[in-house]
């Protein structure tokens, strides 16, 4: 499971998971390259370790080209990427016919085109360092089917989607390709997404999981190291759940 010396990028590290994975990967002795919209440097002084922070908008594929060549231009090459950034919070929930389609639009540039564009930036580098572990963060909404939110559901269900056709595409470069779907966890983007209704959701969630308490980001850390180490090297194309066994594979 060891991380030690490995280059990895986190998108969407500015708060949140992102940010916890930051801090882990650093604690773990990776070097770190924490990316978002918003501004980084706390991410990158958690996770310590000559970690760098970058602004990163992942529908633009010039700045995620520009990420990779930071990361290679410090350390030399890319072993891993966590694409966590994804648009959750600042959505707008509802019945499917009353989405606006401006919301339907940005979440699938953002948590599909996105992740499309991270790997498309990374992949030179990986392949020229003999392989690499992406590793895509999808949901439960996707998993279960998390009605009244279809936008971000069915972004999410993209990414698994994503994740086992490329697997199969990156396979013969010794590129892993493999999805979390965590439950909700308790972060700012749950908080916003939820607003006032936060504790009865979660109250939902919790009573149809087996271990029936709420996720904290520190709950993911563990298959995250997993994922980017290498004794998960024989696993690829897969979807992780961390979601306390609600939807069991």
């Amino acid at each position: 499971m060891s991380v030690a010396g490995k280059v990895i990028l986190i998108t969407g590290a500015a708060r949140g998971l992102g940010f916890e994975y930051a801090r882990s990967l650093g604690a773990a002795g990776a070097h770190v390259i924490a990316g978002d919209v918003a501004d980084c440097t706390e991410a990158a002084a958690a996770a310590g370790n000559d970690a760098i922070g970058v602004r990163l908008d992942v529908i633009d594929m010039a700045s995620c080209e520009a990420m990779a060549a930071l990361a290679v231009e410090r350390f030399g090459r890319i072993d891993g990427l966590v694409n966590n950034a994804a648009l959750y919070g600042s959505l707008r929930g509802g019945r499917f016919n009353q989405i606006a389609e401006a919301d339907w639009d940005a979440a699938m540039a953002v948590n599909v085109k996105g992740i499309w564009n991270c790997c498309k930036a990374v992949v030179p580098a990986m392949r020229q360092a003999g392989g690499g572990s992406i590793v895509n963060i999808a949901s439960l909404a996707a998993t279960y089917g998390m009605p009244f939110a279809l936008h971000y559901t069915t972004s999410k269900a993209a990414v698994i989607g994503l994740t086992r056709g490329l697997a199969r595409e990156l396979g013969r470069d010794n590129i892993r390709v493999n999805a979390v779907a965590p439950s909700a966890v308790m972060t700012e983007g749950t908080t916003e997404f939820l607003g006032e209704k936060l504790d009865k959701g979660l109250e939902v969630i919790r009573t149809g999981q087996s271990i029936q308490r709420t996720l904290v980001p520190a709950d993911l850390v563990g298959t995250i190291l997993y994922l980017l180490g290498d004794g998960s090297g024989f696993v690829t194309g897969q979807t992780v759940s961390v979601d306390g066994g609600t939807v069991m594979l």
